[in-house]
């Protein structure tokens, strides 16, 4: 129900915007200043909200949801259900080139932690209900029930516990129940049902896979980047990213509104083919550096429907370009954009299977399962490759520092990693690494084998830790990282 009065609520707010554009058209002197201030001021008014009232509400929200499940902090729903929803709102009202389904997934673990509390559920139960509160979200969100428990179980929680399935599954099915009572059955995408292209077509979709894989890293990068610049101002400057990012969404409205907010319109183009390949590259280019600003501003604010919209392009452009080549084999160029969207999304979030599930949910486009598999194999491999983190890992380990004063753990953490080749760990004793008491490493597994390693055990590279850590040593969870990590600058 909240999902579906967020969506309808983020729909008023498009209507609002494109009037405000169509009146302020009629006035071509001035007219342009007006989708300037309503942008800018959405924007500040979203910004605001987030960092005055509940801080975890920035982005997306995925990151705060996992460290919730990972018992890093406290999900306080009270609060942050009514300042995600308008700061959201605002966000994406405004025009900002952001989605609404990161912030449906931190609303339905909200209401999923809100239940728990109603019950007095034990602590085992609410976290198995905040995952699948996170679930329906999704699947309101996206109209896709089973992405939606794919999302819980592969990204999310990452356990396959039977209380966690049996709850993420049914909160989704329900939850698309209701969103298809009220919001109707119609796919989010409207493409046509494309034939499945021939397998010598085969080829051409690993050749998609590597390049989203690697465009996937510069996505990443490009949000990560944005994070940390605009992190650095403190105060009454914090405000300053939004502003300007709002005027400049609200300028760029002005000339092509197609651009801006989650992309809907501009997808469906894409997965038309309807899009010269001669302006893809522009347009992918515009969007990303949009999005990147627009997340690292501080609204609340997701990164699904953007990503999806330059997976798009990247498809449609290599379609296209495979058309030229070899017309038997490529005789539908746009069949290419449908598997990008799921081919970017993997490589980002490093999800496969929700990848392909979304994909296939949101566009009716079953017949295209191999290309799909195809393409998200090598995206990933790709992405792993080049040793980049999944978004929401980074973001999350972002989040997850010594000088985070809303860094809290409830409970004893169980966390995992692993050894990098000439990481600091490598090649030290277990009572050489600094870690504070509190801090235990309870399991090794190398080469396949587990073994509990003694103080005098040397770390070799490749080695997995399993490690419990206690609320009072919270600060093991950097020093592990540190350690174990060789390339530093994936954690910006």
């Amino acid at each position: 129900m909240i999902t579906v009065l967020f969506g309808f609520t983020l729909e008023k707010g498009e209507l609002i915007r494109k009037e405000l554009l169509e009146w302020a058209h009629q006035l071509p002197a001035l007219g342009w200043v007006f989708p300037i201030l309503f942008s800018a001021l959405g924007a500040v008014a979203a910004c605001w909200l987030v960092k005055r009232f509940a801080p975890e509400a920035s982005g997306s929200g995925i990151p705060h949801i996992k460290a919730v499940l990972h018992r890093y902090r406290r999900l306080k729903w009270r609060r942050l259900l009514p300042v995600k929803f308008m700061s959201g709102a605002l966000a994406l009202g405004s025009g900002m080139a952001l989605g609404k389904e990161g912030p449906s997934v931190q609303l339905g673990g909200a209401v999923g932690a809100a239940v728990a509390d109603g019950l007095k559920a034990q602590h085992r139960e609410k976290q198995a209900l905040i995952a699948a509160g996170a679930g329906a979200g999704l699947a309101a969100a996206f109209n896709a029930p089973l992405s939606g428990l794919t999302f819980v179980l592969e990204e999310v929680q990452r356990d396959f516990h039977p209380i966690v399935f049996a709850a993420a599954f049914i909160a989704s099915v329900v939850a698309n129940i209701v969103t298809r009572f009220f919001a109707g059955s119609d796919l989010v995408f409207s493409v046509p049902s494309y034939d499945m292209p021939p397998l010598g077509s085969l080829p051409y979709f690993a050749l998609l896979g590597i390049l989203t894989g690697m465009l996937g890293i510069v996505f990443n990068q490009s949000l990560l980047g944005t994070l940390k610049i605009f992190g650095r101002l403190k105060g009454k400057w914090a405000l300053l990213p939004a502003l300007g990012i709002g005027a400049i969404t609200g300028l760029i409205s002005w000339y092509y509104p197609i651009v801006v907010g989650g992309g809907n319109l501009l997808s469906e183009e894409v997965l038309e083919g309807k899009l010269a390949l001669s302006i893809i590259p522009i347009l992918f280019c515009l969007r990303l550096l949009l999005t990147a600003l627009s997340y690292g501003s501080g609204v609340a604010g997701g990164i699904f429907a953007p990503l999806l919209v330059l997976g798009a392009m990247i498809g449609l452009a290599v379609g296209k370009i495979a058309n030229s080549f070899s017309p038997l084999l490529v005789p539908i160029p746009a069949v290419f954009a449908v598997v990008g969207m799921a081919a970017y999304f993997t490589a980002i979030v490093r999800a496969p299977l929700t990848g392909i599930l979304l994909i296939v949910e949101m566009t009716g486009n079953y017949a295209q399962m191999l290309p799909l598999l195809t393409a998200c194999f090598f995206a990933y491999v790709t992405a792993e490759v080049f040793k980049d983190l999944p978004i929401y890992e980074a973001l999350l380990h972002r989040d997850l520092t010594l000088h985070d004063p809303h860094l809290h753990v409830e409970e004893p953490a169980i966390l995992e990693f692993e050894i990098e080749e000439g990481s600091p760990f490598e090649g030290k004793k277990v009572s050489a690494l600094g870690l504070p008491p509190g801090c235990v490493i309870m399991r090794c597994t190398a080469a396949g084998m587990e073994f509990i390693p003694t103080a005098c055990t040397i770390l070799e590279a490749h080695t997995k830790l399993t490690v419990e850590i206690a609320p009072e040593a919270v600060q093991a969870a950097a020093i592990l990282r540190k350690g174990c990590e060789k390339q530093h600058f994936l954690m910006l």
